[in-house]
């Protein structure tokens, strides 16, 4: 029952950790170089945006490739290539010849090659593994990012007070081909179907399979709703810190829910629902809890408590998501259905971002945390009640490919 008696695995799990801890020095490094060359938050902001945005339009576009070719193949190519424009980035920034254009620039390239590889990333580890060992893969792979985020963020901050935000950026494009030289390696059964020759066809095919299954969209749906006020809490958060408990205060409450992800991963590892999808929404319910109690008692305790419960939360709901797409669509177009699903959610966290300011300028924090509470609890609830995912089971081996 252990994943990492497959070398496939072992592999896959070793090159997402390195690009998980590289990409979580990256932002850190990314702020301070751009605040040094420009001193403008508008101008870190378009930058960012750019990245954003350029991910969000090409992902859909890496469902399809990672469905029409070798999943290895596509971590190889946009991994290297990843590497390769933040070293460029890098170059710029220690040689203090940067500009905003063309920061941009590579930060929108960038930005797209990393939805190229997402739905293959997501869309491997059954081709790792056995079906009986699947869900313990998918929360010792959750584990791993989680740990080197930790890693990462604390050596992006290290890296930059010590030696400056360049040679982080050039540590992230090393993580990158360190990555890509990891997954050259990877061997797996080719599911890969058949191309149509036709893009639009193959979406149309991958939204059909999306479609088809109630118990996925109605999750994608929610979660929509749910990420959008992750997204509110995200800018509110650290207003209500600034009033109660303190910016260090703070950090010690995403500190907590970090090492809830931590514990949550673990406790996947043994978790045996019969019915995970609404195991998993009631888990995701916890989130809620903590928007009430950031809006209406915002005593460190409390949110500390409430932080790493959430944290739990989160991990057993994306382990228990991962599994139940891995066993239960089609291999050949797992991808495309993953990119659908990151297309929900990625959208739906800025839209939170942007509206939390103005919506509080109107009604007032403390009541714009409880609307978003009482939003991420319903839809939550309306998930978890939804009889197809109500019913859904658990299965003991992934999907097969299409014949």
């Amino acid at each position: 029952m252990n994943p990492l008696r497959h070398a496939a695995y072992r592999r896959l799990l070793t090159g997402r950790t390195i690009t998980t801890a590289g990409n979580a020095v990256a932002p850190i490094a990314l702020a301070f170089a751009v605040l040094d060359l420009t001193g403008s938050v508008s101008m870190l902001g378009l930058i960012v945006g750019a990245r954003s945005l350029a991910n969000v339009a090409f992902l859909l576009l890496g469902g399809v490739l990672a469905d029409r070719l070798p999943r290895p193949l596509v971590l190889v190519g946009s991994n290297l290539l990843s590497g390769a424009t933040q070293a460029v980035v890098a170059a710029l920034v220690l040689m203090d010849v940067a500009h905003v254009p063309v920061l941009v620039a590579l930060s929108a390239l960038n930005g797209a090659l990393s939805a190229l590889s997402l739905p293959a990333t997501a869309a491997l580890t059954p081709q790792t593994v056995p079906g009986d060992v699947l869900q313990q893969a998918n929360a010792v792979m959750r584990i791993g990012a989680n740990s080197a985020l930790i890693v990462g963020s604390a050596a992006g901050g290290a890296l930059v007070a010590f030696v400056g935000p360049g040679w982080g950026l050039a540590v992230d494009a090393a993580s990158f081909v360190l990555a890509g030289l990891v997954f050259v390696g990877l061997r797996v059964p080719h599911v890969a179907s058949a191309p149509s020759g036709n893009i639009v066809a193959d979406l149309r095919e991958g939204w059909g399979e999306f479609t088809a299954r109630t118990w996925l969209w109605v999750v994608v749906v929610a979660f929509t709703v749910i990420n959008a006020t992750i997204g509110a809490m995200q800018v509110l958060g650290p207003a209500v810190a600034d009033d109660t408990i303190g910016r260090g205060g703070w950090g010690a409450v995403l500190a907590a829910q970090t090492a809830g992800f931590v514990v949550g991963g673990v406790l996947a590892l043994r978790s045996r629902f019969r019915r995970p999808l609404l195991a998993a929404m009631l888990f995701m319910s916890l989130e809620s809890f903590f928007l009430v109690g950031l809006g209406v008692a915002p005593y460190l305790p409390l949110l500390l408590g409430l932080g790493f419960l959430t944290g739990i939360g989160v991990e057993q709901f994306s382990v228990a998501w991962e599994t139940a797409m891995q066993q239960h669509v089609p291999a050949d177009k797992l991808a495309r259905v993953y990119s659908y699903d990151m297309l929900g959610s990625f959208l739906a966290i800025p839209v939170g971002e942007v509206v939390a300011g103005p919506i509080a300028g109107g009604v007032g924090i403390s009541a714009t945390l409880l609307g978003a509470a009482a939003l991420s609890f319903t839809a939550a609830l309306l998930a978890a009640v939804t009889p197809s995912v109500r019913r859904l089971r658990r299965a003991e081996a992934p999907a097969p490919a299409a014949a």
